[in-house]
């Protein structure tokens, strides 16, 4: 029989009725609660899964480019140097360089995946009427690199440091000869516009001055006190460059 109907007959009785209608939406209002509370509890146990879950992500690290890039140039020899990044020790080091107002950069070879901290460019920095770049980054392997570190502008003719002649003193009778070691031959090559300053310098803080030509590498001097001491030193210039060299040490010696 239906619940909400008599036993006498088929007419509902209203009040049972409502009962039974208000008996049924409680159930259904406890299932959705229970539903919702079955839910609620789902997510926060999520929640605390999350809470307790740790990912670890790797993310790649950057190299710090090189510093302090620049050339050490002497008697055209021209040198790339820099200072490596703090607390590294097995990086590898690329180096190019370019002219100055070119687009390019090529590599350097021989200084592909090096280890020190130091190229030599000086067969591709030769022409001393170019200006030139060169830059260098590190690498770590298998894959991880630095940016590029620039070096200033370099002129080998402005730039380069010319180192003075060495001297070699002989006493005589008849004094002292000079005789001036040949250049380098980086410098050997500016031969037509090279040129030695002698200079010596008495006792009594006097100089005389004497210039060499580099074709000859010898210069007496006559004419000197006996038992005295003299001191020499020596300078290189490049006429055609406005050039020269700081002076030499001093070398000293004493007359017959």
């Amino acid at each position: 029989m239906h619940p909400c109907i008599t036993e006498r007959g088929s007419r509902p009785r209203v009040k049972r009725w409502w009962h039974c209608r208000s008996v049924q939406c409680a159930l259904l209002f406890l299932s959705s609660t229970c539903s919702s509370i079955n839910t609620m509890n789902r997510l926060l146990l999520g929640a605390v899964l999350l809470e307790n879950l740790s990912v670890t992500v790797q993310v790649p690290v950057m190299l710090a480019p090189p510093t302090k890039v620049r050339f050490n140039s002497l008697d055209y020899k021209n040198i790339l140097v820099w200072t490596p990044p703090t607390n590294s020790t097995t990086l590898q080091y690329y180096v190019q360089w370019k002219i100055y107002g070119e687009p390019q950069w090529l590599d350097v070879k021989g200084c592909q995946g090096i280890q020190r901290h130091h190229c030599d460019l000086s067969a591709v920095t030769s022409d001393t009427r170019e200006w030139y770049y060169a830059r260098v980054h590190a690498s770590s392997l298998p894959a991880s690199k630095s940016d590029w570190a620039l070096s200033p502008r370099f002129s080998p003719r402005w730039d380069t440091v010319i180192s003075p002649p060495v001297l070699r003193l002989n006493v005589t009778e008849e004094g002292i000869v000079v005789r001036v070691k040949p250049p380098k031959p980086n410098v050997r090559k500016m031969h037509s516009s090279l040129q030695y300053k002698i200079y010596l310098i008495h006792t009594s803080g006097e100089e005389e001055v004497y210039k060499l030509d580099c074709c000859s590498n010898k210069l007496p001097l006559k004419e000197l006190n006996q038992k005295a001491v003299y001191c020499l030193q020596a300078q290189t210039i490049i006429l055609l460059q406005a050039k020269s060299s700081a002076r030499g040490s001093l070398k000293c010696v004493s007359t017959l």
